[in-house]
């Protein structure tokens, strides 16, 4: 059973700072006046009930996060009918799919503005609202740097799309849709067309891209009520966990019931097996990694690897598997995958979440009925299918998604029988995006299919922001053949809709010197699973003449900023094996435990 909560009485509530102070009536009153204006009563700021924070992420500029402007409504009458006052407030936006150069470069902008506004306003605890991709991770950051009680609900996966009766994947018939273009199959309109069927409803991506991932973890940490992460987003069932989530937070707040109290060491384990168990994004450990830091709990990629690779795929979703979003609801959800781990002894029971149980009590023995989208733990669809961790020459980590290795992949560069696991080849470097368009289909590179695709620039200096531009096809005359895909590595990211196998968020990244930077096309590198290893194939007096020439010429060149934000960004950032953190502000940690903000006059 999970610990008996701690009840706070109403005169320990954090907004009484604010409106009811009478040991300072003159700052008390002029607080107190102007949240009058709008209609508020004096009863309801002072009479001893929880102010709540709604963090509303949904805008027009937020398409995916968009229906939290109607899902805002039923948690605030969830928060009133608990007696707490609901104050609504926006978020900064971020949209993965309309934000450039990179949602990415705005997750720690998001998490800065949140953290002032957590710590300056008078709030007791706060919602969440959460769905495309960084935001989750921006709005749990600011939650653990303040450590007010805090809880987190996604805007839910869209309805599966369709076209010409086939299942299409959000971002995941991109990348196919791109390949098909490319061999000529179809041509711009048809592009246009296969992939908008995709977007059939309001909610985020309907695949196991990062914003399904992220939200799952949000539960899978529990700072999400159990069974929130995959309902869709049109489903009543939505409306009703909006309204239990505003209940909910009520009740955390008089058992202060904070983020670390419930992001725990386990709670991260629990994440990472998760995370393995349903086929999640690449952008994971990024974003985990970030959190645990600002919540002060070790962890680092070979956590990733150590603690999910030996981790089966349980969960046939796209990218790894075929289903989307309604029928990974209707088996059952994470719940049902909890339910297998937990059978499995993998998961640490005893994780408290922000439900008041633990997660045990909250998933223990909610087997799935559906074996064809969620699988038993001894029946996979994959064995082993969390991160490998690879390091050498060309960096210091840099992660690979093995659910994704198809077939195809496997035949061509895994199953040597003298050397298996294990591939080496020349390379084709790229300098960004821009560079890899325009010259992927210049025949004066003699790409191949042994050839390995290499994307540099890419990471949180150099892009800016890091972007997920790692994913490269192969030149359309190899499409043409029947080659869908070549090894690509590079220090920026892939989208988690992506069913690609790169070798991704290197660390360190050709724009502070890392390895990437010294390579020249026509090198050949090793990559070798196995050893967990990827190295240029040169001598070790080559590769220091070489830093030493990228030394005299200044470094990796990259774009300059072209926004304040770029530029600040830039100079305190941590690398993507790091979480991409801003590096001075991991050290502010439970701030509303160690300070009260000064009054404003």
């Amino acid at each position: 059973m999970a610990e008996k909560p701690r009840r706070r009485t109403p005169d320990q509530l954090r907004s009484r700072l604010w409106f009811d102070n009478p040991d300072n009536p003159g700052m008390t009153a002029l607080y107190l006046e102007r949240y009058l204006n709008y209609g508020l009563t004096q009863k309801e700021l002072q009479g001893k009930k929880p102010i709540i924070g709604i963090a509303q992420t949904g805008s027009d500029l937020s398409p995916c996060n968009r229906h939290h402007i109607e899902l805002a409504k039923r948690v605030r009458e969830g928060i009133t009918a608990a007696g707490g006052v609901a104050f609504e407030f926006p978020c900064h936006p971020i949209q993965e799919t309309g934000k450039r150069p990179t949602a990415a470069l705005d997750r720690n902008l998001a998490y800065l503005s949140l953290v002032e506004v957590l710590f300056g306003y008078p709030l007791d605890g706060v919602v969440l609202l959460t769905g495309c991709d960084k935001t989750t991770p921006a709005c749990l950051m600011a939650a653990a740097t303040v450590n007010i009680p805090a809880i987190a609900l996604n805007v839910g996966p869209m309805l599966n799309g369709w076209f010409h009766g086939e299942r299409t994947g959000s971002g995941t018939v991109v990348w196919k849709a791109r390949e098909r273009h490319a061999a000529g199959d179809i041509d711009y309109q048809q592009f246009m067309d296969i992939v908008a069927s995709s977007a059939p409803s309001v909610g985020h991506c309907n695949t196991m891209g990062t914003a399904s991932t992220m939200n799952a973890l949000a539960e899978a940490l529990g700072m999400a009520m159990p069974g929130s992460a995959a309902i869709p987003a049109p489903y009543r069932e939505r409306g009703q966990m909006a309204y239990e989530t505003g209940k909910r937070i009520v009740e955390m707040v008089w058992e202060d019931l904070k983020p670390s109290d419930i992001l725990t060491r386990e709670a991260f384990e629990n994440a990472i097996v998760a995370n393995a168990a349903i086929g999640g994004s690449t952008n994971a450990p990024i974003h985990l990694n970030a959190l645990a830091k600002h919540i002060g709990v070790p962890l680092d990629c070979d956590d990733w690897e150590r603690i999910g690779f030996e981790i089966p795929l349980l969960v046939n979703v796209q990218p790894a598997g075929e289903y989307l979003g309604e029928e990974y609801f209707r088996a059952g959800g994470l719940p049902a995958v909890m339910a297998e781990l937990i059978g499995a002894g993998k998961i640490h029971e005893g994780a408290p979440t922000c439900a008041g149980t633990t997660m045990g009590e909250n998933c223990r023995g909610k087997f799935t009925w559906d074996r064809d989208v969620i699988r038993a733990y001894d029946n996979p669809l994959k064995e082993k299918a969390g991160f490998l961790n690879l390091k050498g020459n060309l960096f210091d980590s840099a992660i690979m998604k093995t659910s994704v290795i198809s077939e195809e992949f496997r035949e061509r560069y895994l199953s040597n029988p003298q050397d298996p696991n294990a591939f080496e080849g020349p390379v084709a470097v790229f300098d960004g995006p821009e560079d890899y368009h325009h010259r992927i289909d210049d025949p004066s590179l003699n790409i191949d299919e042994h050839t390995i695709l290499i994307m540099r620039g890419a990471g949180p200096i150099g892009y800016p922001g890091s972007a997920e531009v790692v994913n490269m096809q192969p030149p359309g005359a190899l499409i043409r053949k029947g080659i869908h895909s070549l090894p690509c590595i590079g220090d920026g990211r892939q989208s988690g809709t992506s069913g690609t196998p790169s070798i991704l968020n290197a660390s360190p990244e050709a724009a502070v010197g890392g390895g990437l930077a010294l390579l020249q096309t026509g090198d050949r590198v090793r990559i070798d699973l196995n050893k967990r290893s990827a190295d240029i194939l040169i001598s070790g007096e080559e590769l220091q003449r070489r830093r030493q020439e990228l030394r005299e010429k200044g470094g990796y060149p990259y774009p300059e900023s072209q926004t304040p934000w770029q530029e600040i960004q830039r100079a305190m950032v941590d690398q993507l094996s790091e979480g991409m953190t801003l590096k001075p502000a991991v050290k502010f940690q439970r701030v509303a435990q160690k300070y009260i903000p000064r009054d404003n006059h």
